[in-house]
């Protein structure tokens, strides 16, 4: 496994979309023990460097990917050495389902609204028809049903799940069940079952290629993504507390 990448702290796989979808055809294969994937984008990171918690759990993950462009812009300044590629998640999971369908791959959906997520289902299963769809739950459930989801998952004989949760809810889950869940590959998703869904689309190619997704997201829900974008740019605190030489996990200049 190639050495991780540090940027604020986070421990990020120098992965593209190629080798990262290699590893996970690797762990499926072997399916050895539980696997887990997440991305890391701009919101992300700085929850990251503001709660010590939540880079921890993070850390641990077995894959930890660049979901924004703008981590690598920050890995080329800020990094020993730059982040090779960004890894969307909605890539790597349409590539998962490419690549599933011909491997045989059991997929379980969870996340969501109960309504969203049986449409994200439906229009997978129906854009492909050979996939093997093995189980679904919402999430909108308490940490008191996570036993009997963990169960229903490894009952499932689920390769790979997807879970669409807000973080930390969906790291917390799995690192409460793993266990129970078995050797199988988790990856958060974050919103993309309301894409499969169809409630939302994609940026278009080219603002994707550009790192102008974010912008996208604004403009097509001002009132979800505004301030969180707007919040999202106030990292450039501990952008300048590391040019003065300081610590961006900390208070000290």
């Amino acid at each position: 496994m190639s050495e991780r990448i540090d940027v604020f702290g986070c421990q990020f796989d120098p992965l593209t979309l190629a080798s990262a979808l290699e590893r996970v055809d690797r762990w499926i294969t072997e399916r050895e023990a539980l696997h887990q994937a997440v991305g890391v984008n701009m919101d992300h990171l700085l929850k990251c460097v503001e709660e010590p918690f939540f880079m921890e759990l993070v850390n641990r993950s077995d894959m930890v990917l660049a979901d924004g462009q703008p981590v690598v812009w920050l890995s080329r300044r800020y990094a020993e050495r730059p982040l090779p590629a960004r890894v969307a998640i909605p890539d790597l999971m349409e590539a998962m389902f490419h690549f599933g369908d011909a491997r045989g791959w059991n997929f379980f959906f969870l996340g969501a609204k109960d309504e969203q997520n049986a449409a994200a289902v439906a229009n997978t299963q129906a854009r492909f028809p050979g996939l093997n769809i093995v189980g679904r739950y919402h999430g909108y459930y308490t940490e008191d049903d996570e036993p009997a989801i963990a169960k229903q998952i490894a009952d499932s004989k689920a390769d790979v799940v997807l879970i669409a949760i807000t973080s930390p809810k969906k790291e917390e889950f799995v690192d409460r069940n793993r266990d129970a869940i078995g050797p199988v590959f988790v990856m958060g998703v974050g919103g993309c079952f309301d894409i499969l869904a169809g409630l939302h689309s994609r940026a278009p190619k080219l603002m994707r290629e550009n790192g102008l997704e974010w912008a996208w997201r604004v403009i097509m829900e001002p009132k979800r993504f505004g301030k969180r974008i707007a919040h999202d740019f106030t990292f450039t605190k501990h952008m300048l507390r590391r040019e003065r030489g300081g610590d961006p996990t900390t208070d000290q200049p």
